[in-house]
């Protein structure tokens, strides 16, 4: 099936190493900038404070293709969450898109006409922690983010996976049932 890139879905989670709250669980939206997403994208621009929205660069001057912008999940309250978001968590998900293009799995030919939102996770408590290990938070940020973009373009997971699942999988948080 041809695949119109209108508006794909995704998301993943990558866990921290042991003593680390650096686990990562981007949600990713990637679509044309002319549909649904490209008007989120849009809508995104307008601040919130505490969520802040930020054009994911490599460095100055190094805007990502496709464009793409990431929100916090949570209340950034303090400088030093902010410089994790703009500093070692938007690097992360900058390479994970730049080396999303260089495998292929997004398309070099739509670079241009695609964008992608990134809706990101930073535990409150990574910025006060004196052992906190930021290579960790690269590579949870980086892996998390780079997944996520190849399961939205692969529609993962499947009607038929979630199906086959519906009552062999619980959700982690899960302690209801």
């Amino acid at each position: 099936m041809p695949r119109d890139y209108l508006f794909h879905a995704g998301e993943a989670t990558v866990l921290a190493r042991d003593g680390q709250f650096t686990d990562a669980m981007p949600e990713i939206l990637i679509g044309r900038s002319d549909g649904p997403v490209g008007q989120a994208f849009a809508n995104m621009m307008a601040q919130s404070k505490g969520h802040t929205a930020m054009f994911v660069i490599r460095a100055c001057n190094q805007l990502v293709r496709p464009a793409t912008i990431m929100v916090p999940k949570v209340t950034l309250k303090d400088s030093a969450n902010i410089e994790l978001f703009g500093g070692v968590v938007q690097s992360a998900t900058a390479d994970a898109v730049v080396d999303c293009l260089i495998e292929n799995v997004i398309p070099r030919e739509l670079a241009n006409e695609l964008c992608i939102v990134s809706l990101v996770w930073i535990d409150p408590r990574c910025a006060q922690d004196p052992n906190l290990d930021k290579r960790d938070m690269y590579r949870t940020n980086y892996e998390a983010t780079k997944l996520a973009i190849q399961r939205a373009l692969n529609n993962e997971p499947s009607v038929e996976e979630l199906i086959a699942n519906r009552h062999k999988i619980k959700h982690d948080m899960d302690d209801w049932s």
